[in-house]
């Protein structure tokens, strides 16, 4: 599973955590999410935030959405406004780190991520954005120690072990890269095997 693909599966997992605890109109977009029926989950978003226009949960789901639409410019917004009323919230703080890495505005995307590791409790995911940021902005140390940090917390995360993997391979720590991208393809991290084959035999 690459990059794009296991961010839309994490991102799906917190639409449905963030689902369980909204009513009314609001599960009938939920419903249309989970189908990838993502314009008739936003126009049930829409008529549930005419009347609670300010429900984190439903303007969270909605800025996904669009977000699946491919429609990023609304999908920050959807965000920005949730932050409004919960600036807290690490799962819209991810997203809009992951909103913003996608325009390849790293540093915003590194900026949201900053504020999301910060808040206690912050998940391993939060580690990661912000690794993804400052490896596309050539911090490499930095880098490395957010992967590091996400790897730490989560041992299975084959996506850290595959970024921290390329990130070592390109600083001339050849060995170290390949331990890792061995250790994400026995994760299930297919897009290892490539780069396996190309540096690591």
């Amino acid at each position: 599973m690459d990059f794009k693909n296991w961010i839309a599966a994490f991102s799906m997992l917190l639409v449905v955590s963030f689902s369980a605890c909204t009513g009314g109109g609001a599960k009938e977009g939920d419903g249309y999410f989970a189908d990838g029926n993502y314009e008739k989950a936003i126009g049930a978003y829409d008529k549930f935030l005419t009347n609670d226009p300010k429900n984190v949960k439903v303007l969270y789901n909605r800025g996904r959405s669009y977000e699946e639409l491919g429609d990023f410019a609304n999908a920050e917004k959807d965000f920005l406004k949730a932050l409004e009323s919960d600036s807290k919230n690490i799962q819209v703080l991810m997203s809009l780190s992951n909103v913003y890495q996608k325009q390849k505005n790293h540093s915003a995307a590194l900026l949201y991520a900053d504020y999301a590791v910060e808040i206690p409790g912050a998940p391993a995911m939060a580690y990661f954005l912000k690794g993804r940021a400052l490896h596309q902005l050539g911090n490499t140390d930095e880098a490395l120690r957010e992967y590091s940090a996400a790897i730490k917390m989560d041992k299975d995360f084959g996506q850290a072990f595959y970024y921290r993997g390329l990130l070592k391979i390109a600083t001339k720590s050849k060995k170290s890269g390949c331990e890792d991208l061995n250790l994400a393809l026995k994760m299930n991290f297919e897009a290892a095997k490539e780069v396996i084959e190309k540096y690591c035999q």
